[in-house]
């Protein structure tokens, strides 16, 4: 049984260390995206996830570990900015409003699927032009769905959360840790 990690992101790998895992393979899937119209955040975010665990080539036996965070902020799909501009208006609409992050896990072995979603509420603080300037200089807002990631410099703009913190980074543990074990991995081996 090998464990796949569907997703080229460094901060689910670090994640996953945390749980005493390494995956076997790193096979990030290729998919389209792009919302349907009128798609809503959780319904959307669930689906990429899905897509995802079945996008991967794996062996009956294999485990695929998959999962997509998406920022909503009411009914909008905050995704990954395409450059500064889009950034910056993600961040400015952002600024001083809580909104909800969404990440949803699919983990696959043969042909079942388990699946869980996690939504935090996130409050960013109101954003002077000098904090949002010096933020968008950092380029941390790139490949980061809603331009952020609270566990970069933008953790100094979120003062409060409610929710899982390891959701918002992009992996939530305690629910990814269920999903791998429903699906026979062990995860808490005796290391005796």
């Amino acid at each position: 049984m090998r464990l796949i990690l569907g997703s080229g992101s460094p901060r689910r790998r670090d994640l996953l260390a945390q749980l005493g895992v390494v995956a076997d393979k790193i096979q990030p899937p290729e998919i389209d995206e792009t919302p349907a119209k009128a798609e809503l955040p959780r319904p959307y975010c669930a689906r990429m996830a899905r897509q995802k665990a079945w996008a991967v080539v794996a062996e009956d036996d294999d485990i695929v570990l998959c999962a997509d965070t998406t920022v909503a902020l009411g009914r909008r799909i905050l995704g990954k900015p395409q450059d500064i501009g889009e950034a910056a208006q993600f961040l400015l609409a952002l600024s001083g409003r809580r909104h909800r992050v969404i990440t949803a896990v699919a983990v696959r072995r043969g042909s079942r699927i388990w699946e869980r979603d996690v939504v935090t509420t996130v409050q960013m603080k109101r954003l002077s032009d000098e904090e949002l300037n010096a933020y968008l200089a950092t380029n941390d807002w790139q490949g980061k769905a809603g331009g952020y990631a609270i566990q970069g410099p933008a953790g100094a703009l979120i003062p409060w959360i409610q929710g899982s913190f390891t959701a918002v980074v992009g992996l939530p543990l305690a629910e990814t840790a269920g999903l791998l074990r429903a699906a026979g991995y062990p995860l808490w081996k005796d290391t005796q």
